[in-house]
C-alpha cells in the first residue's frame, strides 16, 4: 500500500503526534516512576526484579496480535490495544491511595497487576508497530524519516524524565504518583485514538546390528563428524560447569539465598523457552549451523561480565540482583539453546541407518563433557583457593578459562559443514530483518493451513513480503490444483530479487504446460529476472493463440534484449488485431527502444480506428525510444484531461526550449556579455531556437508540418540518429497522421528536447 505526497505527509503530521503523546505516556507509566514508586513502599529486590521482568511478557502476546489481525483492521487493534494498555493502569493508579491508608502490601499488588496487564495488552498491539512504521516510512527519505521518529522518542522521553524528576523531587507525597500517572493514561488514550487517524492497512532397523565400537570408528574417521565432535566436548563442558558453578557463584560471592537463586534459575528458564522458541522460528529458514555459532557466541559474550565484574559492586543488592538475573537468563539463553540446536545439526550429519547408534554418540559425548568438566571445574576452584586466591579472584580465572575453550570451539565452527544453511552473515541478515521474520512466520501458517482461502491470504501476504526464504514453499503451492492458489504462488514468487535454478525450471515448464491460466505470470517472471536460457521458448510462444501469454511473452524478450528477434515481433504486431496483443507489442517496443521501430508504431497508428487506449501506449513507447518518456508521460496526463489544450502545450514546450538556449547562451543585458554573439558555429543553434516556436505554432494551429519537418532535417548532424529524422519529418508531414494530437506533443517535446541537448553540447565547448 502507498500514499499520494498529500496523504503521507498528512499521515505523518499524525504518526508524530502520536509518538510524542505515546513516548509521554510511557515515561509516566512504566518508566523509572514505577521502580521509584515500589522502593518508596519498600519492596523487596526479588518484587523489583519480577517487576521489570514483566516486560518481557509483551513479546509472548505478538502471536495474540497476529491472530487477530487475520480478522479485524491492523490499525484497529493498535488504536483498541494502546487505549487499553494505558487503562489497564488505573489499579496503579489507585495504589498510592492504599498506600496512604497503610495497605502497602495492596498497593505493591495493584502496582504489579498494572504493569502486567499494561505489557500484555501491548504485547496484543505491538503487532501492528513494524507495519504501521513501514506505511509511514516509505520513499526516498525512508531512512531520514525513521531517524526523526526516533529522535522524537529520545527528546521527548528525556523531557517526560526531567519532569518525572523535577516533580518527584526527594520525598514527594505519594498522591503525586497518582498525578503522574493518571496523566500517563490520558496521554496514553490520546495516542490510541491518534494512531487510529493513519491510513488503515489491509486485514532405524537397517543399523541394528552395528556394533557401538564400529559406529565411534566410523564416526571419528569421518573428517566433518569428527570436528563436529571436538566442538561438541567443548561446548557442552563448558555450558554444563558455566550453568553448575554460576549457582555456587551466587552463593557464595553474593552471599543470595535459596529464594534468591531460585528466582533466578526462573529467569533462566525465560532464557531457554526463548531461545528455544527463537530456533523453532528459524531453523527451517536459517539452518542449523548459523544457529549453533550464534548461541554459542551468546555463551560466549555472557560470561565476561563475571570477570569484569568490579568487587565494589557485591555489596550493592541492586546491582548483584540485577547482575545475576541477567547473567542467568543469558547463560541459559546461549548455552541451552547451542545444546539444543547441536543436537539438530548432529543428526543432520550422520547417515540415516546409523541414527540411534549416532544418537547415543551424542549423549555420551555430553555425558563425558559436562560430568568430567564439572568434577575438574571443581577441583580447580579448590585449588585455586587452597593456593590462597580468594573466592572471588578464583570465579574470575575460572570463567576466564570458560571463554577461551568457548572461543576456540567458535574457531573451529568456522569449518563446519553448512548442509544447506545460510552464511552465518545472511543468518544475522535474516535475524534481523523484518521482512523475513515477517515472511517466516507467514510461511509457518502457510504450512499449517488447510483450507484453500486461508492459502490465498497468506500467499498475497508473502507477495507483500517478499523473501527468499520463502522460494520453496511458493514452488510447492504452484503445483496446486486450485487456479487463485497457484496465481497467487507466482505472484509472490514475481517479487522475490533472484530465482533459483528450480524456480526457473518450474516457471518454464509452466509456460508449456499452462497457457491461458498462469503460463503469461510466468513469462512475466522471466523476463523481469532476466532468465536468459528461457529466450528460444519465449520466442515460440509468441505465436500462442492465449494472447495473454503471447504479450507476456513479447514484452519478456524485450526485458532480456532479444533484439535479433524484434523485426519479427514488429510484423506479429502489425498482423494482429488483438487489441491488448497490440498494446503489449507497443510496451515491448518502448522497452527495446530501437529507433527502427518508430516506423512501425507510426503504421499501428495508421490502422483503422485504433482504440484510445492504443494510442495512448503508442506515444509512450515513441516517448521511450526518444528518451523524453519521463517528461512527455505528465504532458500526456495534461492533454487528456483537456485536448483542446494541444496546442498551448506544445507552444510552451517551444517557448520553454527557446528561453532555456538564450538564458544559457544569449546575449544578456550589460556592459559586458557573459558569452559572445550569437553567430559564428552558433549560428544554426540560434537559428533552430527562434524558429521552433515558429514551425510548432504552424503544425499546431494551421496543420502544416512542413516547417517543423524542415527544422527536423536542419538539425546538428550527429546529434539524432538519422532514422529518427527521418520518420519524424515524414510524420508531420502525414496527412493520415495529422489528427492525432498526441503524436505532434511527442515529437514536439521531441524537437525542444533538441534545443537542450544542442545548448548544452555548445556550452559545453566554451
Amino acid at each position: 500500500m502507498s500514499l499520494s505526497p498529500y496523504r503521507l505527509g498528512k499521515a505523518r503530521h499524525i504518526y508524530n503526534l502520536f509518538n510524542v503523546f505515546n513516548s509521554l505516556s510511557w515515561n509516566f507509566l512504566v518508566g523509572s516512576i514505577i521502580t521509584l514508586f515500589a522502593m518508596r513502599m519498600r519492596a523487596s529486590s526479588t518484587y523489583i526484579g519480577t517487576l521489570n521482568a514483566v516486560l518481557y511478557l509483551a513479546f509472548f502476546f505478538l502471536p495474540v496480535g497476529k491472530l487477530l489481525a487475520r480478522r479485524f483492521s491492523i490499525v484497529r487493534i493498535f488504536g483498541l490495544a494502546w487505549t487499553w494498555r494505558a487503562l489497564c493502569m488505573i489499579p496503579a493508579v489507585i495504589a498510592p491511595f492504599a498506600a496512604m491508608a497503610g495497605r502497602t502490601g495492596l498497593a505493591l499488588w495493584l502496582l504489579l497487576a498494572g504493569v502486567f496487564l499494561f505489557h500484555v495488552i501491548r504485547g496484543v498491539g505491538m503487532i501492528a508497530n513494524n507495519p504501521v512504521l513501514s506505511l509511514m516510512a516509505t520513499g526516498s527519505d525512508r531512512s531520514s524519516y525513521m531517524t526523526q521518529i526516533q529522535i522524537i522518542n529520545s527528546a521527548v522521553g528525556m523531557m517526560a524524565g526531567f519532569v518525572v524528576a523535577m516533580l518527584l523531587g526527594r520525598e514527594p507525597p505519594l498522591i503525586l504518583y497518582s498525578v503522574i500517572m493518571a496523566g500517563g493514561i490520558v496521554t496514553g488514550i490520546a495516542s490510541g485514538m491518534l494512531i487510529r487517524k493513519v491510513p488503515d492497512l489491509p486485514p532405524d532397523g537397517e543399523g541394528a546390528g552395528v556394533r557401538f565400537g564400529d559406529v565411534l570408528k566410523q564416526a571419528l574417521a569421518k573428517t566433518d563428524l569428527r570436528q563436529f565432535i571436538i566442538i561438541l566436548f567443548i561446548v557442552a563442558m563448558t555450558s554444563g560447569v558455566s550453568r553448575a558453578f554460576i549457582v555456587v557463584y551466587a552463593r557464595e560471592i553474593f552471599g543470595q539465598n535459596d529464594g534468591m537463586v531460585s528466582l533466578y534459575t526462573v529467569f533462566g528458564g525465560l532464557g531457554n523457552l526463548m531461545i528455544g522458541l527463537l530456533i523453532k522460528f528459524l531453523v527451517a529458514r536459517v539452518g542449523a549451523k548459523p544457529i549453533f555459532i550464534m548461541t554459542v557466541l551468546f555463551g560466549f559474550v555472557s560470561m565476561f561480565p563475571i570477570v569484569f565484574f568490579p568487587h565494589g559492586g557485591v555489596d550493592n543488592s541492586t546491582s548483584a540482583v540485577l547482575f545475576l538475573t541477567f547473567l542467568f537468563f543469558m547463560l541459559n539463553f546461549g548455552f541451552l539453546g547451542s545444546e539444543g540446536i547441536a543436537q539438530t545439526y548432529f543428526l543432520a550429519l550422520v547417515p540415516g541407518t546409523l541414527m540411534l547408534d549416532m544418537g547415543i554418540l551424542y549423549f555420551l559425548i555430553f555425558g563425558i563433557a559436562g560430568a568430567g568438566g564439572s568434577f575438574l571445574g571443581g577441583v580447580a576452584l579448590d585449588l585455586m583457593k587452597g593456593a590462597g586466591l580468594s573466592p572471588f579472584a578464583s570465579f574470575k580465572i575460572f570463567y576466564a578459562i570458560l571463554i577461551l575453550l568457548t572461543a576456540a570451539a567458535l574457531f573451529l565452527s568456522r569449518r563446519l559443514v553448512p548442509l544447506g544453511a545460510l552464511p552465518f552473515r545472511g543468518a544475522m541478515e535474516v535475524m534481523f530483518s523484518f521482512r523475513d521474520l515477517r515472511a517466516i512466520s507467514l510461511l509457518e501458517k502457510l504450512n499449517r493451513a488447510s483450507d484453500s482461502r486461508e492459502e490465498e491470504a497468506l500467499l498475497t501476504a508473502l507477495h507483500d513480503t517478499p523473501s527468499q526464504l520463502a522460494i520453496a514453499e511458493l514452488l510447492d503451492r504452484a503445483m496446486s490444483p486450485r487456479l487463485s492458489v497457484r496465481m497467487e504462488s507466482l505472484r509472490a514468487m514475481e517479487k522475490l530479487k533472484t530465482l533459483t535454478q528450480d524456480a526457473e525450471k518450474a516457471l518454464m515448464d509452466d509456460l508449456i504446460n499452462n497457457p491461458y491460466t498462469t503460463a503469461y505470470i510466468s513469462a512475466r517472471i522471466l523476463g523481469n529476472h532476466r532468465v536468459y536460457s528461457a529466450i528460444p521458448l519465449l520466442r515460440e510462444l509468441t505465436n500462442s493463440t492465449d494472447y495473454m501469454l503471447a504479450g507476456e511473452a513479447v514484452i519478456a524478450l524485450a526485458r532480456l534484449e532479444d533484439d535479433a528477434f524484434r523485426p519479427h515481433i514488429e510484423r506479429h504486431i502489425l498482423d494482429t488485431v488483438n487489441p491488448r496483443l497490440r498494446i503489449m507489442g507497443v510496451e515491448a517496443f518502448g522497452i527495446y527502444r530501437s529507433p527502427n521501430s518508430l516506423s512501425v508504431l507510426l503504421d499501428i497508428l495508421r490502422s483503422p480506428n485504433p482504440p484510445p487506449y492504443l494510442k495512448d501506449a503508442v506515444v509512450l513507447a515513441m516517448a521511450s525510444i526518444l528518451d523524453t518518456q519521463n517528461l512527455f508521460y505528465p504532458l500526456l496526463v495534461r492533454f487528456r484531461e483537456d485536448e483542446s489544450l494541444a496546442p498551448t502545450l506544445a507552444l510552451d514546450e517551444a517557448e520553454s526550449a527557446f528561453e532555456y538556449y538564450h538564458t544559457m547562451l544569449g546575449r544578456p543585458r550589460g556592459l559586458f556579455p557573459a558569452y559572445p554573439r550569437t553567430d559564428g558555429p552558433r549560428a544554426p543553434l540560434a537559428g533552430a531556437a527562434k524558429n521552433l516556436n515558429g514551425a510548432v505554432a504552424a503544425l499546431m494551429r494551421d496543420g502544416d508540418g512542413a516547417g517543423l519537418a524542415r527544422w527536423i532535417l536542419e538539425l546538428r548532424e550527429g546529434l539524432v540518429p538519422a532514422v529518427i529524422q527521418t520518420v519524424l519529418a515524414e510524420a508531420v508531414l502525414d496527412a493520415e497522421l495529422a489528427s492525432y494530437a498526441r503524436l505532434k506533443l511527442v515529437i514536439v517535446q521531441w524537437a525542444a528536447r533538441q534545443v537542450r541537448v544542442w545548448t548544452n553540447l555548445v556550452r559545453g565547448n566554451l
